[in-house]
């Protein structure tokens, strides 16, 4: 049983590795992107991020107290 775990954790780690070589190049062109913006944009993003967060925290409250809790 020990040598199936340690199978199953070399692969999972070796898929872990392949994701992020695949996605390497483009999280350094975003931050190239995100570097090269002015200060002004950059507020302009944060806040829109701020606002897909809070709507999504507002959704799942919603649907937590929807749940009969069993």
């Amino acid at each position: 049983m020990a040598r199936q775990t340690r199978t199953t954790r070399l692969a999972r780690t070796r898929g872990a590795a392949r994701g992020v070589r695949r996605v390497w190049p483009y999280v350094l062109m975003a931050w190239e992107h995100w570097q090269n913006l002015s200060p002004e944009d950059k507020e302009r993003y944060k806040k829109q991020a701020r606002g897909y967060a809070n709507r999504g925290k507002t959704l799942l409250d919603a649907q937590r107290q929807r749940k009969p809790r069993p």
